[in-house]
Parts: C-alpha cells; sequence; structure tokens
C-alpha cells in the first residue's frame, strides 16, 4: 500500500469551543483528525499539523509553507486539510506551484467538535479517492464531490460545494 502525507492547517473541520474565551478556536493538536483515521486500519500515512488557522486569516506566507512541506516530501499523495472559506485560493496557488504530485484539499464547513458527520465523510471520500487513483494535480473533496480545484465552488447562498 502506498503511504500517503496528510498536512492538517487547521480550519473549521479542527474547530473547537473555548469555555474560557466563548469562542470556537483552531486548536494546534490533530485531535479531531485523529479522531477519524483511527479507523482507517489498513492506512499508511504520515500526519502533519502545521498554521493552525481559519483559512481567511490564512496569508501567502501560509501558503508557500504548504508548498515547501510538499515539495520538500516524497509523497506523491497528499491530502489537505484546510479551511473552507479560502480552499480555493491555497488550491489554486498550489496548482501552480507543485509538480508531479496528486493533492487533495478538503475541509468541513461544521467543526467535527460539533458535528462529526461531515467531517467524517469529507476526509474519508479524500482518502479512498487518493487511495484509488493516481492523477496529477489539485483537487477539491467536498461534499460528496471531487474535482479539479477550479471545476468546484463554495455556493455561499447555500452552504454547500458544487460543481462549475
Amino acid at each position: 500500500m502506498q503511504k500517503i502525507l496528510i498536512i492538517n492547517c487547521g480550519g473549521t473541520f479542527n474547530k473547537r469551543y473555548n469555555p474560557l474565551t466563548g469562542n470556537l478556536e483552531v486548536p494546534s493538536d490533530s485531535n479531531a483528525v485523529d479522531s477519524i483515521l483511527k479507523y482507517f486500519y489498513n492506512l499508511d500515512y504520515e500526519l502533519i499539523n502545521i498554521i493552525h488557522k481559519d483559512s481567511l486569516d490564512m496569508n501567502s506566507h501560509d501558503r508557500e509553507e504548504i508548498v515547501e512541506v510538499i515539495n520538500s516530501s516524497n509523497y506523491e499523495k497528499i491530502l489537505i486539510i484546510h479551511g473552507t472559506d479560502t480552499m480555493d485560493k491555497t488550491a489554486e496557488f498550489l496548482d501552480e506551484h507543485i509538480e508531479k504530485k496528486m493533492v487533495l484539499v478538503t475541509g468541513a464547513m461544521v467543526p467535527y467538535s460539533i458535528d462529526s458527520i461531515e467531517a467524517n465523510s469529507n476526509l474519508s471520500m479524500s482518502i479512498g479517492y487518493l487511495l484509488s487513483d493516481f492523477r496529477i494535480g489539485v483537487f477539491i473533496s467536498m461534499h460528496g464531490l471531487i474535482g479539479k480545484h477550479d471545476t468546484i465552488f463554495k455556493n455561499r447562498k447555500i452552504g454547500v460545494f458544487q460543481s462549475k
């Protein structure tokens, strides 16, 4: 089985309620991701936690950090857990700076800590796709859709990802 790299960048997927501040915050751990991955008994992967931000707070330096991690790795298949608000911007940036790798970007619009179904579904579908195929490029995997990064978009009016 081919090993995959999972890069956890934070986003809503990972958010948890902080009872001291009363806010949902992106922690610097991978508890949400680990909670799902523990059921992938046959998955060979490496998990790296970086950035730990809501995607609305991400900037070009953060995107360059993701590129650096990907390009310095020997992995051909990479899964990125990212916030949904700017995953399209990050995917476009990655497409311009990464070659000869298959990269899937996924996330969740509802924190795993509040309702685990969406995060679990998006992550599981992404892993299945990575394991079943190898196509060079950057893809978005959300809400039952997987496609090249420029064919999937977040429809903010109805709150779901759709095909263009």
